[in-house]
Formats: structure tokens, C-alpha cells, sequence
């Protein structure tokens, strides 16, 4: 059995331009004292088509842990815009959330995301470089898809 359950995540500041942080609430308990760090990463995904767009944009240690609830903010920088190929910043991406105990991954949260241009005018007729002042992002907070992993907590 797990010994952390995700029992919230709630998506702060949504939807926002393109370049404020990604933001997550993350409420969890924990059944028993964890000796060690929970690693949880934030993770863009600049296309759909390779993991090579993909952008780890940030990791933080969370720990020890003692027996109980706990909630804290996570909070990351935007993707590097630089990083995502011109043709994949519009539309639907992904980002996800993850957490992992001694290096071994044992929930991944995935979202939805939507970037589209603020101006209905651009949204017909995108210019050939992303305006990216002009680019909201839509995470869907209600739909998140929740992957659970077994693994051994010691």
C-alpha cells in the first residue's frame, strides 16, 4: 500500500497568460514517518510528438515527512518558449505533476492544458511566431488523469 495519498490538488491562478508560473496546491497524508525527501517535479510538455520538446520546470524536495496531512504550494516557471517548436505552442499540450520516493515515481498527474491567443482575430489567423504576450494558457483543473505506480517504499 502507498504510503502517501494525493487527496487535492487544487490549479492557482488559472486561466493566466502564457508566461505567469504554474501554480498547485498539493494537500496530501502521509500513514507513517518518511526518513526521507519526496521529490515532486512540474513537467511541460512542448509536443506531442517526442519527449525531446519536454521541459522539467521545477523540482523541489519535500522532507522528511512525518505521519499526517500536509499541503504546500508549488510554484514554477513558465516553459522556455525558445524550447517549443513554433507549430506546438497553440492548442492542446500537457502538463504534469510528479512525485517520487527514493527516486522511484509512484503518482504522475496529468493535465490538459490549452494555449490560445487572448484576440479572437489571432485565434483565426495565427501569425507564423507565437505572440507570446498575447497567449493565455487554460489548464482543465477539473479532469486530471492520475497514474498510480507500486513501489518499494524502503
Amino acid at each position: 500500500m502507498a504510503k502517501v495519498q494525493i487527496t487535492d490538488v487544487t490549479v492557482l491562478d488559472n486561466p493566466s497568460p502564457f508566461a505567469n508560473p504554474f501554480q498547485f496546491e498539493i494537500t496530501f497524508d502521509c500513514s507513517e514517518d518518511l526518513p526521507k525527501d519526496l521529490e515532486w517535479k512540474i513537467i511541460y510538455v512542448g509536443s506531442a510528438s517526442t519527449e525531446d520538446y519536454d521541459q522539467v520546470l521545477d523540482s523541489v524536495l519535500v522532507g522528511p515527512i512525518p505521519m499526517g496531512s500536509h499541503k504546500f504550494v508549488f510554484q514554477a516557471n513558465c516553459p522556455d518558449a525558445s524550447k517549443i517548436p513554433a507549430e506546438d505552442v497553440l492548442g492542446v499540450t500537457v502538463v504534469l505533476l510528479t512525485c517520487s520516493y527514493l527516486e522511484r515515481e509512484f503518482v504522475r498527474i496529468g493535465y490538459y492544458v490549452n494555449n490560445e491567443y487572448n484576440d479572437p482575430e489571432l485565434n483565426e489567423n495565427p501569425p507564423a511566431q507565437p505572440i507570446f504576450q498575447q497567449i493565455q494558457r487554460n489548464i482543465l483543473a477539473s479532469n486530471p488523469r492520475v497514474t498510480k505506480f507500486k513501489i518499494n517504499w524502503e
